[in-house]
This record gives C-alpha cells, structure tokens and sequence, in this order.
C-alpha cells in the first residue's frame, strides 16, 4: 500500500483523540467532467469513475499521478468507507480543508451539502445517510470554471497558458480530507483572544447540539495546568469565557510561547474533549510606529505566495511548509505576506511555533469591482478567512484587497472596500487591517503602497519626504493614490522583485525591471534598496518580492524547488541591521 499523503492532523487548532478522527487522502476515483454534465449522467448516485486521483493534490499538479493543466470546469470524485466500530452512535463529521471553487457532497446518492469558495474548510454531517456496511460511497464535485469570471481565484491564470504574475490553476480538493466523530453535542469552534494587560484569554466556543450542557477549559504551560474557568449553556450556539492564567508567559518572535487550551464538554450524547493554541501577545498602532507587546516593531516581511511546482497550491509534505518558514527567516526576514491564497491552518500553526509574523490575504486579485456576484461572494469567503484564522497569535494582520486601483470611480468598489474593512474590524478588533494593499484607502489601519523602482537614488528620494516628516510632498506609487496624511504607520508592502537567474534566461521568464547582469549588481541593488526604508524613521516596514520564484516568474530569494539563489547569511546581514523605528 502506498505511503498516505499528508498523513498529519490538518487542524492543530482544533484536534480530537487520533481514535476520532480518519484521514481520507489517497486514491480516489476522479474524472474530469469540462461540459459539467456529470449530474445528469448520474454520477452523483455512485457510478465508477473513469481514472484515479491521488488527494489532496489537484489534477493540475504532477502529486496528483494526472498533472492535466488543461481547464478542468468539473470535478468529480469518489471512494468508499470504512467507518472504525468504536464510531457508532456518535455524529460523524466530513471535512474538506479546500476544494476550488463549488463544491457538492453526496453519499449513497443523497446530496448532503454544498459550499461556494475555493480556500476555506467546510464540514458536511454524514451521519443521517450512513450505511454502515463498509460501502458507503461518497462522492465529491467541484465546478471551477475560471473564466466565466465572479470568482476569487488569486494568481491562478484564466488563460490556457502561465504568463506574467499568474501561473497554473488548482481546481476541485487541494487540502486534506478527513472524518470525524464527535458525540451529540459538541464544540465546533473556538476562538481566542489573547488579554496581555490583563494576563488571560478570553474565549468564544459554539456549540452544536440539543439540551443543557456544561463543561471547562483548562489552560497549560508545558503540561502543567495554570489556569481554568467553567461554561455552561443550553442547545445550539455560542459562549463566552475568560480563562485567567496563573502564570503569564508572552508570545513573541524571541519567545514564541504557546499555551495549549484543552477543553472538556459534558452534553447529550457523552463527552467531548479537544486541544486548541494560544499565544499571550498584543499587536497594535500607535501614531507612525508598529508596537508588538508595547514595543515599536519594524516588519522585514516576505511575500510568499505558496505556490510548489509539485503540489501547486499544496505543500508535498509538511515538511516542505516549515522549510519555507526557515528559509525566509534564514534570509533575515522575520514574517510575510501570505499573497493572495488563504494558506492552510498547518501552516500558520507551524508560524505560531517559530514567532514568525504574518499578514493573511484573500485571493481576490484582478478582479471587477463592479461585478455584484464578485462583490457578494468575495464578502462571505473574507468571513469565512477571518473566523476561521483568528486565534493565531502570528497572524499580526488583515488585508482582504490586493492592488484595487480606482475602485472608488466602480459602482460597488468603495462599497465593497469599506465593507470588508468593518467586517474585519467588528469579527477581529484585536488586530489592524489594511483595506487594500497598495494603492487606493477609503479605511485603513495602516499606510501602504506598492512600489518597484529598480534605481537606488530614485526609490530613496521617493520616501525621503517621510524621514522629516513632510509627507504632503510624499510621490510614492502609482497617481491615483490618495495622499497620505502621516497619522498612521507606513508600510512599502511591495518593493524589490529584482529578477534573477543564474545561467540562460528564457524569453518567458518575467521580472520587475532591467534585470542585474551579476551577482553583485543584484545584492549592491537590493541593499540600497533595503537601506532606504531601513533607515527611514517614517517608514515602519517593508515586504520584499519575493521568498520564491514561481514557474515562470523569476525574482525570488529561492528558486521554484526552493534552493538558494544567495548565501542567507549575506542576505541576512542587510535585514538585520537596526531599523531607524527600532
């Protein structure tokens, strides 16, 4: 039998007993459907698919055993069964972390739900339609037709071919599928927001189910208990709790110290019990500066895209998402923007464990404004982003839009950027939040522009203004950027993207700019370019583009199977000079 893929717990958030929980990646049927007519062929009620599917790879990827980069307008998959004994008379749950874009889940030919967007987890309950007799088919199909337009769908190309900044497509499942069994009532969620001041955590749980129910949450510190609280409630919804810690150990990138919360619940049907994290930190503005636990913080972040030449959107291994973390921070960096793709609850977990900071994004890019389906259904997966990634003490920030430039002159565009920016602001206020990253600002925490100039002395002169505080003649960006009034911190969240490649260049490979002919050229350009907002007391940090290169996008630290391009430690060396804000 071969080795299962992805074998790890994708939710360290949210993790029952390894007795309630069965990882389904692996085999599948799979056939792609193009004309979307799979339904009325019946393949909904349990007929064989044509050809195999390895998951949680897509069939764009060469992990998958397809690697078809062709446009795959539907999907389909299916597979049996086999639920352990010890399962009966509990709820069993399936869970797909990502499947792009709808999806519809059936088993034994009844359709038991549906989910619209390509990046966040959905739970259907199998439970009611359970056969139980080993042959239990489930049956899975995603619609991802690109190009029709109305949806999110980041960097992924609508053109047959990979070209500038888009690359290949991920259709149907791209994240680990599983089951679970939980008893009749049961925790769904937990979120946690983390009182520094205060030395506690204050918590939402909800809970599904019917009848009274009670239990408790008990924090630990390397397994030693140091602190508790009771709950208590009755049917289906949510409590609130504070949970006071005895002992108060900060989070923090030198220190990225984790409290795990294990949680007890007592309902109808038995009891529940699950582990979560948390980290004891705050994050906040304060005039110009960035304060991280009450103290000023520059960003040296990395855009990081989360693209695998393997795996597409998916890591081959868990292995391979902590290695891009201990690049980046090798390099000097000590966070990123995750660019336009909501990355997997692992890994996030994993940049809790290393107090590696973290922007989180949507996949919005390139997208109309004035669209009313795109507007709506980037307004409900946001949401979904947001709940689902809240309690992560790494995730320093939000930003829903990437690069909407006049939006405000579209019929829905400053509509939508407002909206997103509240939603953000009243389901998460611990945390600021960009409206959009680069360019236009309607509501806005932080300042931020994007800015590739290649000359030293130019990209310097542009940020100048800000060093004495003379920001009315700031020129940075595009023209159509508002201007920037100084009352909040500046952020350059894209800059460099200086290409390069050793040895032949192919025409199609893309960059920012006029490319350095030597290796010395590039590292004398990105160090003035570093320089000049390093040194920059207006300026409060910078992201740089980018950790990797990606197919054909050449301007990464790392190339495409993610070796080093340059010595980390010289790289390192310019980062990690001390900031003017510092």
């Amino acid at each position: 039998m071969a080795e299962l893929p992805r074998p790890e717990h994708p939710r360290p958030d949210l993790r029952r007993d390894d007795a309630w929980w069965l990882n389904l990646n692996g085999t599948w049927q799979f056939e792609t459907d193009r004309a979307v007519s799979g339904e009325a062929r019946g393949y909904a009620s349990g007929r064989d698919l044509a050809g195999e599917i390895i998951v949680p790879f897509c069939p764009e990827s060469r992990l998958s055993g397809i690697g078809d980069t062709d446009f795959h307008n539907s999907a389909w998959y299916r597979r049996f069964l086999q639920l352990p004994d010890r399962w009966q008379g509990r709820r069993v749950l399936l869970h797909i972390g990502a499947c792009d874009y709808e999806t519809t889940v059936w088993l034994n030919g009844h359709e038991l739900g549906r989910h619209t967007g390509g990046y966040t987890p959905f739970t259907v309950e199998l439970t009611e339609a359970l056969a139980g007799d080993g042959r239990d088919q489930l049956v899975v199909r995603a619609v991802d037709e690109v190009r029709r337009g109305g949806i999110p769908h980041g960097k992924q190309s609508e053109r047959y071919e990979s070209y500038g900044c888009l690359y290949t497509r991920t259709t149907g499942i791209w994240q680990t599928v599983w089951l679970e069994a939980v008893p009749k009532t049961y925790v769904r969620h937990v979120h946690a927001w983390p009182d520094l001041a205060g030395s506690a955590f204050d918590l939402v749980l909800h809970v599904r189910g019917a009848g009274e129910w009670h239990g408790r949450v008990t924090a630990l510190a390397e397994d030693e208990p140091v602190g508790d609280c009771a709950f208590a409630g009755a049917g289906q919804g949510a409590v609130r709790v504070r949970l006071p810690l005895k002992e108060a150990r900060t989070w923090s990138p030198a220190d990225p110290f984790l409290y795990r919360l294990r949680l007890e619940l007592e309902g109808q049907g038995g009891r529940d019990e699950l582990s979560t994290w948390a980290g004891l930190r705050s994050f906040r503005t304060e005039g110009t500066r960035l304060l991280l636990n009450g103290e000023s913080v520059f960003l040296r972040t990395v855009l990081d895209q989360g693209f695998y030449p393997d795996g597409i959107y998916t890591a081959p291994t868990a292995g391979a998402l902590e290695a891009d973390i201990e690049n980046a921070m090798a390099f000097g960096f000590n966070g990123a923007r995750l660019h336009e793709k909501v990355f997997e609850p692992l890994f996030l977990h994993m940049c809790d464990q290393k107090g590696y900071l973290v922007f989180g994004e949507y996949a919005d890019w390139q997208h109309a404004m004035n669209d009313a389906g795109y507007v709506h259904a980037m307004a409900d997966q946001w949401r979904e982003a947001l709940l689902r990634d809240l309690s992560h003490p790494a995730m320093i920030g939000w930003c829903p839009l990437n690069e909407t430039g006049g939006a405000d002159r579209t019929r829905y565009g400053e509509w939508l950027t407002r909206h997103l920016y509240r939603t953000t602001k009243a389901l998460d206020p611990s945390r600021p939040a960009l409206d959009t990253s680069g360019y236009f600002h309607f509501e806005t925490d932080i300042e931020d522009t994007h800015d590739y100039e290649q000359d030293v002395e130019r990209f310097a002169a542009r940020y100048e203004p800000l060093a004495r505080g003379a920001v009315a003649d700031l020129k940075a960006g595009p023209e159509r950027q508002r201007p920037y009034d100084g009352t909040r911190p500046y952020f350059v969240s894209e800059f460099g993207g200086i290409g390069w490649r050793e040895g032949e260049v192919p025409d199609s490979s893309w960059g920012y700019g006029r490319g350095p002919a030597t290796r010395q050229e590039f590292l004398e350009r990105f160090r003035g370019l570093v320089e000049s907002l390093l040194f920059n007391p207006g300026v409060a940090g910078f992201c740089y583009t980018q950790l990797t290169d990606v197919e054909q996008e050449v301007n990464g630290l790392l190339t495409y199977d993610r070796r080093p391009k340059f010595e980390p430690a010289v790289i390192a060396s310019i980062l990690q000079q001390r900031a003017a804000l510092e």
